[in-house]
């Protein structure tokens, strides 16, 4: 039964984690050899065998060493990704200083931010390459290849709101028959022309790049499409655990994708006409139409797994402050992590469908792809050799021969797609520094209003020893009332309003604040904490519910675990009345932040989801009050 458990494990990874990386093969090579690109590589037996070669150790280095090997022994309670490395270096920067921290930090949103790029490329590359297919089987359908691309993205995304689970069950068998049909037909290559099996030697590929390095150069700005999602094994490690990730690209993936890889060189060196198309023109005449038809549904399967992520980045970044909460959808009631975000679903595809039609070609779009890969990739490696001298204790050597060796290869791919910026590699690096832009600002504004907040609500325990001693007059009604917060220094806006404006308060009063830890998931037996505030018989009770960052609050869920010992008497929680605080900000003269950032700030939290909505908030039972806040 273990041993049933870890296969389906497996097999879940590969429908979910190994799309983009496993539908490389199809536009990789065709890319490099682009005779249309700006700086084209010419197509030799020796550049064959030197492009070959640096695929080959590149998704070695990049993707085995640096990522399965490495990063992803760097995990938050098991979960893996970007967002993950950042909240491990602000726990352990904590003890080298603030400025270390705000840096490290800095750079890993700006990771996370070149994650939407890369979430709007892939589906629109991907779906691009795989019926493009159908200008191999057939010429004349070259015209309908970008309408066809449109309407299954547009499908794709129309059913997002469905949820992956049921579709999910079938990702894994359609990608194992997608590894087993790609290494199939690149040992059918490979069998052709034996002598391409010299390239798995290192020295092709360094004789290639420094004995040719103005070719190899500009090469490696598409050799690095060999390794597009590669993030994804490290994001989605906490749905699928390290060793069946591990186990699933070692033993399927990796060679299924070399295979392909090689028999495509292979192909190439047979005829080099056949650059136009390597990755179809390998499958037999009889077999293309089915492979156009598998690969799109691999791409298609390589998207979802990539719109996924996005829809787990921007739910991790809300949680951490970093974007106002969204509307969250959970599409599955067994599968944690399946989530879907309409207001980032409908702005990728309007996204996707303009890169489709801006560029129109798989080629084109792969100048834009490289940058936002090759940027995370760095950043990444960047955090996990700081995470492993500050929690693990690295001996400091052996942090500087690795991170120099494996950041001298990232940093060598950026430089290569630097020299697409005017080609399109602009486009991905222009999403991230807006939403990078975006989160900052938010973050900041947040700190802005949350002071400010904090001076209009006033410290708690005086506010609630006023209430005992009658300084504050009021009548005390019937009833439960919760009144949600940000801590237990302030008292909550609502409860201010209501006694100072209406003189009343209810019988049991819950002053209830949420806390969002840096990890995953809070056990249940710790989610929440009551404090009496000092009191022991006045009905007011302060709460602290505890969510980690891939949870979406639940706060009826979270009251209903409270022990009535502890609650100063019984509470009345199907009846109580719940109480929030709207803010509305509006633009200040103080020189808080710039007045375009002010204005961002205002702007983005318009997109604020209902709070009752979120906080799963009986709204028939839930009081907003409002207050204005300048910044």
């Amino acid at each position: 039964m273990r041993e049933t458990a870890r296969l389906a494990l497996v097999i879940g990874a590969l429908g979910v984690v190994f799309g983009d990386i496993g539908t490389s093969p199809i536009y990789t090579l065709q890319t490099v050899f682009n005779p249309s690109d700006p700086h084209p590589v010419p197509v030799s037996a020796q550049n064959v065998y030197g492009v070959v070669s640096l695929v080959f150790w590149s998704v070695v280095i990049i993707v085995t060493v640096t990522y399965v090997l490495l990063a992803m022994r760097a995990d938050n309670d098991g979960e893996g990704g970007i967002m993950a490395l950042i909240t491990l270096v602000g726990r352990w920067s904590k003890q080298r200083g603030q400025r270390a921290a705000a840096v490290l930090a800095g750079l890993g949103i700006f990771g996370a931010s070149l994650f939407f790029g890369d979430s709007m490329i892939t589906p629109a590359i991907s779906v691009l390459s795989a019926v493009e297919g159908l200008k191999v089987v057939q010429p004349s359908l070259a015209t309908a290849v970008v309408p066809i691309t449109a309407v299954i993205i547009v499908m794709l995304f129309l059913v997002q709101r469905r949820g992956t689970a049921a579709v999910g069950r079938v990702f894994g068998p359609v990608m194992v028959a997608w590894f087993a049909v790609i290494g199939a037909c690149g040992i059918a290559g490979i069998a052709d022309h034996p002598a391409i099996l010299r390239a798995l030697s290192p020295t092709y590929a360094l004789g290639f790049l420094f004995g040719h390095f103005g070719t190899a150069f500009f090469a490696l700005a598409a050799v690095v499409l060999a390794v597009t999602g590669a993030e994804a094994l490290y994001a989605d490690m906490g749905h699928f655990g390290r060793r069946s990730i591990t186990r699933a690209w070692l033993f399927l993936v990796f060679p299924a994708c070399i295979l392909s890889y090689f028999g495509q060189g292979a192909l190439i060196l047979a005829d080099p006409q056949n650059v136009s198309s390597p990755f179809f023109l390998l499958t037999p005449d009889w077999a293309r139409l089915p492979m156009v038809v598998l690969a799109t549904a691999a791409t298609v399967i390589a998207s979802q797994a990539v719109i996924t992520g996005a829809y787990s980045v921007t739910s991790q970044a809300a949680q951490l402050g970093y974007l106002p909460r969204l509307r969250i959808a959970h599409t599955s009631e067994s599968t944690i992590g399946q989530i879907y975000v309409p207001w980032i679903n409908w702005l990728l595809m309007v996204s996707v469908l303009t890169l489709v039609f801006a560029f129109r070609s798989s080629a084109a779009l792969a100048f834009a792809f490289g940058m936002a890969v090759t940027c995370t990739i760095t950043i990444t490696t960047l955090l996990f050799f700081y995470v492993a001298r500050a929690k693990w204790g690295t001996p400091k050597w052996l942090i500087a021969i690795g991170a120099t060796v494996l950041l001298f290869v990232d940093l060598l791919f950026v430089a290569a797609n630097m020299t697409k910026l005017v080609h399109g590699a602009w486009l991905p690096l222009l999403i991230g520094l807006t939403a990078f832009t975006v989160m900052t600002t938010w973050q900041r504004g947040r700190e802005i209003v949350t002071a400010e907040r904090a001076r209009l609500e006033g410290p708690l325990p005086e506010f609630i020893d006023d209430l005992r001693t009658g300084k504050m007059p009021t009548r005390r009604v019937p009833g439960t009332a919760v009144f949600l917060n940000r801590g237990k220094q302030t008292a909550p806006l609502a409860m201010r309003a209501n006694v100072e404006h209406n003189h009343v308060r209810h019988e049991q009063v819950l002053i209830l604040s949420l806390e969002t830890e840096p990890v995953p998931r809070v056990p249940a037996d710790q989610r929440v904490v009551v404090n009496g505030l000092g009191y022991g018989d006045d009905g007011i009770i302060y709460v602290t519910a505890r969510f980690g960052y891939m949870e979406t609050p639940d706060v009826p869920g979270a009251l209903a675990m409270l022990d009535p010992a502890e609650t100063e008497g019984p509470l009345d929680l199907d009846q109580a009345s719940y109480f929030l605080s709207k803010i509305d900000l509006r633009r200040g003269q103080s020189p808080t932040m710039a007045p375009w950032r002010k204005r961002l700030f205002i702007a983005t939290s318009y997109i604020t989801a209902d709070a009752a909505e979120y906080f799963g908030l009986p709204r028939d039972r839930t009081v907003i009050m409002g207050a204005h806040i300048e910044v």
